[in-house]
């Protein structure tokens, strides 16, 4: 521009030349030239300029040439293109310099093409404007961005690549975060269809302090579903039936999209039969046929229904199928109490624990049968109005009690496995179906026992005899110590009453001690009956006599006693030489006092005393 200006300056001056010769005003007045004269400017070699010149110059500057001291962005024209750079005129002192690498999303850039810029160096080493597109773009972008979220206007978008929760978006040279969430109404299965795309978006967030900004789809398109979403609304009425699009399968439904209204279908609406999980019916994107079961007042939650399109099953069996009739089917769930059989499709029985064996002793079901099994069955009831069914399995077998007495006749003896315990006895399994109760008292002869678990563990096997027998009560009343000889009878006669035995003080109880005599029998010593025969007491651990002062076979008690045994010996010994003396003075030769008794004792015979 310098040079341009100097061209002017040089055309004027020959202008003045080529004209007629004028005295100058050196030649006038010499003096005063050489007062005035701008010795600075010829020392630098300017020619002199008149001011009006360099006023209009100035003016041709201010008008012409931007202000590279400004930091704006301008819009420059690309005059030349090389292998690496794009030369810009800005209308400045000199052409400006931008890399191609900034123009790469630009690949048809050209001569001529208007393109904004920023001067990034005012003047390299050559003299040139160094000019920036990138940082002239995000500027602008950045412009464009806050206008957009501003006004709610809609922009364009490219969409990069995926990132964690979403999608990364150019917007106006920006990278834009597009969550997950926002990019469609309806759960996305594949982000990569969207990759290399161009979409419209809309500007929601912009985080000025971390220079972020979220874009979403999805807003442009609920307005219009909006719309939709109240049209179908207000048409809506249970009973009708609508065509939709399987949206989610979740563990307890489907959601339907109705155009703009989501319906949900619960798991136990979308088949007359069982079933584990929805996608065992429906799967995504799927067009199905629904009807409308119920809504809330303001029918935002829908209730929608599929297997009300179709026939109860209930309605379509069979009149032909009654009561004591067999039937197959599959196990489709189990209960603590039973578990149910799809018979036919939509139509299930249960089979109560109690049918699904004889036996009196319940199990779980889980015992007899698993989800998935195929099973028989025979119908025991059948209500068509209330869509019950009850079915039997242990019917299909023989009862073990028709022939219970030809079987176990009272006093027949059989071997049998604890199943389980009460209180009072233990319950035997002789056979499936037929199990009988020993009651404690008859578990031992000998062993007092407090409980069954101190006798017997449940799966043991048991020797017993059939003590009693009920058909109607379907009961059978064991005994396990009939099976052999009560040793009771034995010791009746062993310990009878007055017989002495020997034995060890095994313990001193509370108003007594305790002896074993044999494993059977345990007497017990009162502690009157504890005193030795020099005054003393026994201890635990002596060794004695003892006399059996009761015996009672019924209640198993035994009482010994050992002060009984000196005390009677003595007492004999007394006895024993009284006799002697009397014998011996009945041999002495008599006195007068003899015979005054022996007088006596006439007398009072006589007396008849």
């Amino acid at each position: 521009m310098a040079e341009k200006a100097q061209d002017a300056q040089v055309e004027a001056t020959e202008a003045k030349q080529n004209n007629a010769p004028e005295v100058s005003e050196a030649q006038k007045n010499p003096e005063k030239f050489l007062k005035e004269f701008n010795w600075h400017n010829y020392q630098e070699g300017i020619d002199e300029v008149e001011d009006s010149q360099l006023k209009e110059f100035e003016k041709l500057v201010s008008e012409n040439f931007v202000d590279t001291l400004d930091d704006e962005v301008v819009e420059g024209e690309v005059i030349h293109i090389t292998d690496r750079d794009a030369i810009i005129d800005i209308n400045a002192k000199s052409e400006g310099v931008i890399s191609l690498n900034e123009f790469r999303y630009n690949p048809d850039l050209k001569v001529g093409d208007k393109v904004e810029v920023l001067i990034d160096v005012r003047e390299d080493a050559t003299g040139q404007l160094v000019l920036s597109h990138r940082k002239a773009r995000v500027i602008k972008a950045w412009d464009r961005v806050n206008k957009a979220h501003e006004t709610g206007e809609i922009v364009n978008g490219f969409v990069k690549c995926r990132t964690k929760g979403g999608m990364i978006v150019d917007v106006f040279g920006i990278e834009a975060f597009l969550p997950g969430s926002q990019i469609d109404v309806k759960p996305i299965r594949d982000y990569d269809q969207y990759v290399n795309k161009t979409m419209e978006f809309k500007v929601v967030k912009i985080n000025h302090e971390f220079k972020n900004v979220v874009v979403s789809h999805k807003a442009l398109i609920e307005a219009d579903i909006e719309e939709q979403k109240k049209e179908i609304i207000g048409q809506l009425e249970k009973g009708q039936v609508l065509e939709g699009v399987v949206k989610n399968i979740t563990s307890y439904g489907v959601f339907i999209d109705l155009g703009g209204v989501d319906g949900l279908i619960h798991i136990t609406d979308l088949s007359w039969s069982r079933i584990n999980h929805p996608n065992e019916i429906v799967e995504l994107d799927q067009k199905l046929n629904v009807v409308i079961l119920d809504f809330d007042e303001d029918k935002s939650r829908i209730q929608l229904g599929l297997k009300q399109l179709s026939k109860h099953p209930w309605d379509a069996l069979g009149e032909e199928v009654a009561v004591g009739d067999k039937v197959k089917g599959k196990v489709v769930v189990i209960a603590d109490y039973g578990a149910f059989i799809e018979v036919a499709e939509g139509v299930e029985g249960l089979v109560h624990v109690s049918e699904m064996s004889w036996s009196t002793h319940l199990r779980s079901a889980n015992d007899f049968v698993n989800v998935g099994d195929e099973v028989e069955a025979v119908i025991l009831t059948l209500d068509r109005e209330d869509r019950k069914m009850s079915l039997g399995i242990k019917q299909l077998t023989p009862d073990p009690w028709t022939d219970i007495t030809t079987k176990y006749p009272v006093g027949s003896k059989h071997s049998g496995t604890v199943r389980n315990f009460t209180n009072f006895g233990v319950f035997v399994e002789l056979e499936e179906g037929i199990d009988g109760l020993i009651y404690i008292s008859d578990l031992s002869w000998t062993k007092k026992i407090k409980h069954p678990s101190e006798f017997c563990n449940v799966g043991d096997k048991l020797d017993v005899v059939v003590l009693e027998l009920d058909v109607e009560g379907r009961k059978l009343s064991l005994g396990h110590k009939q099976t052999t000889e009560n040793p009771w009878d034995k010791y009746e006669s062993e310990f009878a009453l007055g017989t002495t035995h020997t034995a060890e003080i095994a313990d001193v109880v509370d108003k007594g001690a305790t002896i074993e005599f044999n494993e059977d029998i345990v007497a017990f010593v009162p502690s009157r009956h504890m005193e030795k025969e020099d005054g003393k007491m026994l201890k635990k651990g002596d060794t004695a006599e003892f006399k059996i002062i009761e015996f009672n076979k019924e209640f198993k008690r035994v009482v010994a006693s050992h002060t009984a045994v000196f005390k009677e010996e003595e007492i004999a010994n007394v006895k024993a030489a009284a006799k002697k003396a009397e014998a011996q003075a009945a041999e002495a030769k008599p006195t007068l006092g003899d015979a005054n008794e022996a007088l006596q004792a006439l007398k009072d015979k006589m007396d008849g005393k």
